[in-house]
């Protein structure tokens, strides 16, 4: 039943769980202990809008058709991590969120939440209707937003700020503060990001080259996945490759040649074949391996080995 003055204390996991269920909707919330529970769920609700603070709980999130089908709640749920880091799945969009993130999800399509005990986030429950009435065509995907400049910036020191004073709020006054917050929601959702300042250009080459070096060997990796995890869009990333001489494809190409060279170089790789270190580092076949390797270096991948 909604109440405007309520939060939660909860003593046990399954009592944890089932204000969790409540909050999002029916799904399959999967809950380890490591220690003594110390599950942490606060919440404020009016008849529009909810706020939710959770962490300190290992827990696996799963909303499906079938839940879907069994309690729709046209919502859309924006998520704010302050700690730790998850991993969200939804349609064909995946991706880790840490703090600086922000991630926007549709309840009403299957979803997959996960989780450490070290994260911990604010959640802005807003209706489905209420996106829709600012963007026609909304998205329909989860999608993740840079949340430490800009638009984004604020977007997030609005949520936690309203999650600290909520209960010093009327629920009108609720209300008000989350329709401004959504207006600047769906300005980033419609693309704002996308001109993100130039000013930024370096700062953000460097972290997605330090991505693509640490997730080379991942055969999916794509500017689409990098994007997401680093909370820019795809155009903004390929524009600032672009202006830095290169693409994503080129320097993802790059940076698995440059970890099969340092494998094929090392004693420890020794008794793994060619092929072998190929797929390691994220190549699909051998062939296209041995022609970008003589391309990239002069020499074939048996001459790195010493071999005839």
């Amino acid at each position: 039943m909604y109440r405007w003055n309520e939060r939660g204390l909860f003593p046990t996991p399954d009592v944890w769980r089932e204000a969790f269920i409540d909050l999002h909707g029916a799904s399959r919330v999967t809950l380890t202990d490591a220690g003594p529970w110390a599950g942490r769920l606060e919440w404020q609700r009016s008849r529009s809008y909810g706020i939710a603070l959770c962490g300190n709980v290992r827990e696996e999130f799963v909303r499906d058709r079938r839940h879907i089908r069994a309690d729709p709640r046209g919502t859309f749920e924006l998520l704010v991590p302050t700690a730790g880091s998850a991993q969200v799945e939804q349609a064909a969009a995946a991706g880790e969120i840490r703090p600086g993130a922000l991630a926007l999800c549709d309840v009403d399509r299957p979803l997959t939440f996960t989780h450490g005990e070290e994260f911990q986030s604010v959640g802005l429950i807003v209706p489905e209707e209420a996106i829709h009435r600012r963007i026609p065509a909304a998205v329909r995907d989860s999608r993740v937003f840079d949340g430490t400049a800009g638009l984004g910036r604020l977007i997030r020191q609005t949520v936690l700020t309203l999650q600290q004073e909520r209960e010093h709020l009327s629920e009108t006054s609720f209300d008000i503060a989350c329709d401004q917050l959504l207006d600047l929601l769906c300005l980033v959702a419609e693309g704002a990001v996308d001109s993100a300042p130039a000013d930024r250009r370096r700062e953000v080459e460097a972290q997605v080259r330090q991505y693509v070096r640490r997730h080379a060997a991942d055969p999916g990796l794509s500017i689409t996945g990098i994007a997401r995890s680093l909370g820019w869009s795809a155009r903004y990333l390929q524009d600032v490759l672009q202006a830095a001489g290169t693409t994503s494809r080129d320097l993802i190409r790059s940076e698995r040649l440059r970890l099969a060279r340092t494998r094929l170089a090392s004693s420890t790789w020794d008794h793994r074949s060619i092929a072998h270190i190929a797929h390691a580092s994220g190549f699909a076949s051998h062939a296209s391996f041995t022609t970008a390797y003589r391309r990239e270096f002069g020499v074939t991948p048996r001459e790195t080995r010493g071999e005839s």
